[in-house]
């Protein structure tokens, strides 16, 4: 019997190495990525504001009214809308990497609207195609945007501030249960990118109730915030129910590898051979989609795992 268990002991021990688990730990608190939506005129610009230290993008313009500025300054926020180029995706995903990978004091992300960027790389594409006489097919004219913003969502998640994504509403659709056939209108959803609420910790329909505004749950990760629970939209009932040092804690920046560092890695993976996907997983941990965009620390992690196995 001794002797059946010490082998059944050192089978266990020789392949212990295969496991990668660790024990379960309680995750840091992350500072928020919430979606909200909403008719125009129920306050969601200025709920955002009311977050701290507001880097507020506005890609559509409408917020450089005085009181919206006023407001945006008194709170040390700072402004970057169609003139700094604010209607480019492009420029847009810009300051993202910036506010992840440089040392400033700003808190807090809104982009207003995602809804109005998303749809506007749409209509470029669609334009672009239309003088090259390519017919739209299969989604073609979406295809860039929906990439543009995964690029956002891996920036969104490494990201250490608050952020706040403004969209438009639109009607949602669903099967009438009369006709399974047909389509009828079943509620409000946001407009654009449809799995972009599942992909953040929270997704709020704002509304108006009299004099008052109210956030309703459509989607949470959040034991704060229960789905389909309705409550006071305002800035210090969501801090109090979210965590208000979390909130309005100072920012951590990304350090990205050096080009040495990088030219090391590209130099090691032509001498050693890994699986297919090797890099594919790789990136998808660092939540980069290019190699230039890996944090240090990932980098050397990499490289370290190569050396160790360089051909003798």
């Amino acid at each position: 019997m001794k002797q059946a268990e010490a082998v059944q002991n050192n089978y266990r021990t020789r392949n212990m190495s295969r496991l990668k688990a660790i024990p379960p730990k309680a995750a840091e608190p992350a500072k928020p990525k919430v979606l909200i939506y909403g008719k125009p005129g129920v306050g969601k610009t200025w709920f955002a504001l009311d977050f701290p230290r507001c880097y507020y993008i506005d890609t559509e313009g409408g917020a450089n009214l005085k009181h919206y500025i006023e407001k945006l300054d008194a709170g040390g926020g700072a402004y970057f809308g169609p003139e700094q180029g604010a209607n480019d995706f492009g420029a847009v995903l810009d300051q993202v990497k910036a506010l992840a990978t440089e040392r400033h004091d700003y808190r807090t992300l809104v982009l207003d609207s995602v809804s109005h960027i998303f749809s506007s790389e749409i209509a470029d594409t669609q334009r672009r195609m239309a003088e090259e006489n390519k017919k739209d097919e299969y989604g073609a004219s979406r295809k860039g945007a929906i990439g543009y913003t995964r690029q956002l969502v891996l920036w969104l998640e490494r990201l250490d501030m608050n952020v706040i994504l403004i969209a438009h509403q639109k009607e949602e659709y669903g099967p009438n249960p009369k006709a399974p056939t047909e389509r009828i209108v079943i509620g409000e959803t946001f407009d654009c990118w449809d799995k972009l609420e599942y992909i953040l910790h929270l997704a709020l329909h704002i509304s108006k109730q009299g004099a008052s505004r109210k956030a309703r749950v459509r989607k949470s990760r959040l034991l704060g915030f229960p789905d389909a629970d309705m409550f006071d939209l305002s800035y210090d009932n969501f801090a109090d129910r979210y965590g208000r040092e979390v909130i309005e804690g100072a920012p951590h920046q990304i350090v990205l590898a050096m080009p040495e560092q990088i030219a090391e890695l590209r130099g090691l993976m032509e001498i050693v051979r890994m699986p297919d996907d090797w890099l594919e997983k790789c990136l998808k941990k660092g939540k980069s989609d290019k190699i230039e965009d890996m944090a240090q620390d990932a980098i050397e992690a990499m490289i370290k795992m190569l050396k160790e196995r360089v051909p003798a």
